[in-house]
């Protein structure tokens, strides 16, 4: 078994998760984003975290790539009646989950405890790991001001320019011991074609991560989220763009300079290969795009195969 530690969040982090939890030669972990998380309907909502755990407990709703299958809306449609506020969906097997968590929290749990606890009952073999157990929320300034990433993401559907990122709560964030184990004996460290403004971001700026990163052992692989400029699902281009940053895999490339090793980018980026060499990175080109469960097997298949490679050049 091979020891793979896993930065991710958002829809692409969980596919990539998927693929890695089908082979049957890796002990996976995931270290997962949080900092989408927010309040609502006085229940904690851990959007990302979520996500990870429905798609790997095959619950999720494929054809959104978030929330639960076979779904209904009938506590939201209450809530409506009622007149609250109801632009972020929650479905009723969905406001299980967060009443459960919501639950345990107020009893004072650790999250990370209460995150390894569901996974446990969901039957989910990989380890979901949480990079803090503090607070830690992006928030998001547009024209109209700064927003939750919630409000941006959801409510106003990702339209308005994005101007700035802050992550409240990030720089008094304290590293969780479980977190900083998974990187330091983890065989191959690996970060998802998540975005990496608000997904892989806040995970790696929770003090102590990076330097935890730099001092591992493992290969530190990156996946490009984009393919030929283009994001497979969400706001990463448009709000890299606009942050003024190369929309492209170059262009994450460069946000990963000095932290990854070997980055696998798609083919039809093969032209950017050159540039990305340059920024002290090997490129490595393949299919990228995860279209469905074979998809994901197959690439996770060849991001370890590459990662094996290299650890048998450096004992060599």
């Amino acid at each position: 078994m091979t020891r793979v530690t896993l930065l991710a969040g958002g829809v692409g982090g969980a596919k990539m998760a998927e693929g890695l939890a089908a082979l049957e030669d890796v002990e996976l972990t995931i270290i997962g984003n949080v900092a989408d998380d927010d309040e609502f309907h006085g229940l904690w909502i851990s959007p990302d975290i979520d996500t990870m755990l429905y798609t790997l407990s095959g619950r999720i709703n494929r054809d959104q790539g978030w929330g639960v299958a076979d779904e209904g809306r009938r506590a939201l449609d209450t809530l409506e009646e009622l007149g609250a506020p109801v632009w972020m969906f929650l479905g009723d097997r969905d406001f299980g989950l967060h009443i459960y968590r919501s639950q345990r929290r107020h009893a004072g749990d650790r999250p990370s405890v209460i995150t390894a606890d569901i996974a446990e009952r969901f039957g989910i073999k990989a380890r979901l790991l949480l990079p803090t157990d503090d607070k830690v929320q992006t928030r998001v300034r547009t024209a109209a001001g700064w927003l939750s990433f919630q409000e941006y993401f959801v409510r106003e559907r990702c339209a308005p320019e994005v101007l700035d990122l802050a992550y409240t709560g990030l720089a008094d964030a304290q590293l969780t011991a479980e977190a900083r184990a998974a990187i330091t004996e983890a065989e191959i460290l690996v970060i998802a074609p998540s975005n990496p403004l608000v997904s892989i971001a806040p995970i790696l700026e929770t003090p102590g991560l990076r330097a935890a990163i730099a001092e591992a052992r493992a290969p530190v692989l990156g996946v490009s989220p984009l393919i030929a400029g283009q994001v497979v699902k969400g706001p990463a281009d448009r709000m890299m763009a606009s942050l003024g940053h190369r929309a492209d895999a170059l262009g994450v490339a460069d946000l990963y300079q000095g932290l990854v090793q070997h980055f696998l980018i798609d083919n039809q980026d093969a032209a950017l290969a050159s540039e990305i060499s340059a920024l002290g990175m090997t490129p490595h080109l393949a299919d990228i795009f995860m279209r469905d469960a074979e998809d994901k097997a197959r690439l996770a298949r060849h991001l370890v195969d590459i990662a094996r490679e290299i650890i048998r050049e450096h004992a060599a």
